[in-house]
């Protein structure tokens, strides 16, 4: 028994001798294989030189590639929270994605998107067709064409017990969209409603709703499209006066007063004023000069039955000359109104010599042109004009005014309140 003991105990030890050959063969092994990847690390091969990448170089790319991944999604992070009103938000991740990659704004539309289920999946796909699209007003139509044999203007998002809006028929929408645009031809409203879906893009891009419009701007005078080439275009670009807001211009001179008793001064005064246009779509102009700031006046010019004392109606048109200059020319005077018969009992006044009655009109000229970023907001003086009628003798007085530089050219500036509502439809 001692024996077959002692012969265990001997094979034991060796087969402990004989892994521990195996393991430090195997970290020589290691060691080697590392030694010689450190070397071909530091010294570069012959094949880097005929022109192959390194891996320092690989590594490099790969980190540009995560990082310019990164910033992609963090970019579109930031459309998504503004597109829903995170401004601020949005703002953070913006930083964010510059700050990785600074040129990622031009950049993005040409990296790969990311994954399925990251963000802005949708507007990777949104921008790289909107590239391709030349008319977006077909491009939409025949998307509605494919989507459903019975043509819907939309779909609702959510399901709803209500009925939706896309079961109306089309006339009724065209209707209640000639309510939008309303008789102050508020074309604003309705590019504004063109962005909710693309069925009301299409209905917004009706043709009748422009050519109505355009005839109520300038009548006649454009029954063609010619050299437009839509009705829409033509509303655009051509030279017009704006609706949805007021004409101002400030004036401010300097006037000598009266000496004083003891002679020993003279005052002077600095005159300020404004000046107030305002256009309607059928023609109709009013006027208004006062002192008052703009705050104030403003508000009393959303109705044309405002009465001030000093205010002036009357009408106005449009004339584009040989030069293509468009000039508005307008005539206003004081609104007449209506007054009881007096009765005089006094024996003594048909003896006096009765005042003379007399209307008094204003003719002005101004050229239309735009400056900054907006167009048709500058109106220039050109010329004005008193015209004095008297009743009796039918005679008239017309006495013209110099235009100096008391005659300011006026602004535009939109008023909200001028379209909150609508009165009548387009």
């Amino acid at each position: 028994m001692a024996e077959d003991n002692f012969n265990t105990a001997d094979i034991s030890e060796e087969e402990e001798e004989g892994t521990k050959m195996s393991d430090d063969s195997d970290l020589k092994v290691e060691l080697s294989v590392f030694r010689a990847q450190w070397m071909s690390e530091l010294a570069p091969s012959t094949d880097n030189k005929k022109g192959l990448p390194s891996r320092s170089a690989d590594l490099k790319r790969k980190q540009e590639l995560a990082r310019e991944e990164k910033a992609s999604k963090l970019f579109l992070k930031a459309v998504e929270q503004e597109q829903n009103g995170a401004v601020y938000e949005a703002i953070k991740y913006y930083r964010r994605a510059m700050q990785l990659v600074p040129d990622i704004e031009f950049r993005i539309n040409y990296t790969r998107s990311p994954d399925s289920d990251g963000v802005g999946m949708n507007y990777l796909e949104e921008t790289d067709t909107n590239k391709e699209i030349d008319d977006l007003l077909s491009y939409f139509q025949q998307q509605l064409n494919l989507q459903e044999a019975c043509l819907k203007i939309c779909q609702p998002d959510i399901e709803m017990t209500q009925t939706h809006i896309s079961a109306l028929p089309m006339e009724v929408l065209m209707y209640i969209f000639r309510w939008v645009v309303s008789s102050d031809l508020d074309l604003r409203a309705l590019e504004q409603l063109s962005l909710v879906c693309r069925g009301f893009y299409i209905c917004a891009r009706d043709p009748e709703i422009w050519r109505l419009a355009c005839l109520r701007v300038w009548g006649r005078s454009c029954t063609k499209m010619v050299p437009f080439n839509s009705w829409r275009e033509m509303f655009l670009e051509r030279p017009r006066v704006r609706f949805d807001g007021v004409y101002i211009s400030k004036t401010n001179y300097i006037r000598q007063g009266e000496q004083s008793l003891d002679g020993f001064y003279r005052a002077w005064h600095q005159v300020e004023y404004y000046r107030y246009f305002r256009f309607f779509p059928d023609g109709q102009v009013m006027m208004l000069t006062t002192p008052e700031d703009p705050v104030i006046t403003v508000t009393r010019l959303r109705n044309r039955n405002a009465r001030m004392e000093s205010l002036l109606y009357g009408h106005y048109r449009l004339s584009q000359d040989t030069d293509n200059q468009t000039k508005v020319f307008a005539v206003v005077s004081k609104k007449k109104e209506e007054k009881a018969p007096e009765y005089h009992k006094n024996r003594y006044y048909n003896c006096c010599s009765p005042v003379q009655e007399a209307e008094h009109s204003f003719h002005m000229g101004l050229q239309l042109s735009s400056g900054g970023c907006q167009r048709f907001n500058k109106l220039n003086w050109i010329h004005h004009s008193c015209q004095i009628t008297y009743r009796s003798t039918d005679e008239t007085v017309v006495t013209a005014f110099d235009i100096d530089k008391t005659y300011t050219p006026l602004f535009f500036a939109r008023v909200k309140s001028y379209t909150a509502s609508s009165e009548k439809p387009l």
